[in-house]
C-alpha cells in the first residue's frame, strides 16, 4: 500500500502553501494525501466568551479539515484524500505521522509564536528527527523554473537527499542542478603547522554522482561546484529554484546534532520549499523502497 503524503494543517497562510504543495506532490506521484490537524489536549472546547452561537473547539477543527479536503480536492482532484483530527503536542505527534508517511510537510510560521522569525518551532522541531523527508513551505515558486537544487558532500545522508530530489526530478520532469559548494577555495593558503591545504573535491564529487547518472538516465543532472559556503550558495540557488533538497547530516559538525547548520542555515534562508532528508533511525526509508520494489 503506498504511503501517504502527510500536510500539518493550522489554518495560517503558510499552512495553505503547505497544503497546495502537498496535493500537487502527491498528484504527480500518485500517492495519498493526508491531511492532519493537531488538537492541543490544553486548549479548552469552549471559548472564554462561549454564548449558544459561538462554535466550539472540535467544531472549528472538523471545519478546518473540511474546508482544507475541499481546497485539496480542488487542487488534485484525482488523488484520494483522508483526513485525520489527532490530540496532542505538535511535533510529537507530527513526527508519529512520520514514522508511516512518505513525506511530511509543513508551513514555514504557524499561528503562534513571533511573525518575524522565517521557520516556526514545529519545523525546527520536525527537521532531524521526522522518519520520512519533511518538506517545510515558506512560499511556493512564482513560476516554476524546471530546476531542483540538492545540496551535496558525499555524504551517506547527502545520497538520500540526493535520491529523493531525483525521484522529485522525475515526477516533475525537471533538471536537477547537484550543489556543492567548497567551504574554502582550492588554493587558499594554510597557515603553517595547522594540516594539509584543502583538497579538490571535484573529482570526488564527480565519481560518486556516476552511478546516479547511469540510475536516472533520462534526468538532465547538472553539477555545480562553487567556491563559497553551501548555506548561501542554496539560498541563492532557491530564488529560481522549484524546490532545494538537502540532508539533515553532512561530514562536518557534531555527529550526534541532529540537524547540520547548512540544513539549518538553508531552511532559515531559502525562497523556496525545502526538503530535509534524514537518515532512517528504523528503516524508514528503505523499507519504503522494498515495499514498493
Amino acid at each position: 500500500m503506498n504511503r501517504a503524503v502527510v500536510v500539518g494543517i493550522d489554518g495560517s497562510r503558510t499552512a495553505w502553501s503547505a497544503l497546495a504543495w502537498a496535493a500537487d506532490d502527491a498528484g504527480r506521484r500518485e500517492l495519498p494525501l493526508r491531511i492532519v490537524h493537531v488538537r492541543e489536549p490544553w486548549l479548552s472546547e469552549h471559548p472564554l466568551s462561549a454564548s449558544s452561537g459561538k462554535e466550539t473547539l472540535t467544531e472549528r477543527c472538523d471545519r478546518l479539515l473540511a474546508g482544507a479536503a475541499d481546497r485539496a480536492h480542488e487542487l488534485a482532484p484525482g488523488v484520494r484524500i483522508s483526513t485525520a483530527l489527532v490530540t496532542g503536542a505538535v511535533i510529537e505527534r507530527l513526527r508519529s505521522e512520520s514514522e508511516t508517511a512518505d513525506t511530511v510537510v509543513v508551513g514555514s510560521r504557524g499561528l503562534g509564536g513571533f511573525a518575524g522569525l522565517v521557520l516556526g518551532s514545529v519545523g525546527f522541531g520536525l527537521a532531524g528527527y521526522a522518519d520520512s523527508p519533511l518538506v517545510v513551505v515558506r512560499r511556493l515558486p512564482r513560476d516554476g523554473s524546471g530546476e531542483i537544487v540538492v545540496g551535496y558532500d558525499a555524504s551517506p545522508c547527502a545520497d538520500m537527499a540526493l535520491e529523493y530530489a531525483l525521484a522529485q526530478a522525475v515526477a516533475r520532469r525537471a533538471r536537477l542542478r547537484v550543489l556543492h559548494g567548497r567551504r574554502y577555495p582550492v588554493a587558499a593558503p594554510h597557515p603553517a603547522g595547522y594540516g594539509p591545504l584543502p583538497v579538490d573535491e571535484g573529482a570526488e564529487i564527480g565519481r560518486h554522482l556516476v552511478l546516479w547518472r547511469e540510475k536516472y538516465p533520462d534526468i538532465e543532472l547538472i553539477e555545480s561546484i562553487v567556491d563559497e559556503h553551501p548555506v548561501p550558495a542554496l539560498a541563492a540557488a532557491s530564488r529560481t529554484a522549484d524546490l532545494v533538497v538537502v540532508g539533515s547530516r553532512g561530514l562536518g559538525g557534531f555527529t550526534s546534532a541532529m540537524l547540520g547548520s547548512v540544513s539549518h542555515g538553508v531552511l532559515q534562508r531559502a525562497h523556496c520549499p525545502v526538503s530535509v532528508v534524514s537518515a532512517p533511525r528504523r528503516g524508514s526509508l528503505r523499507r519504503t523502497s522494498s515495499e514498493g520494489a
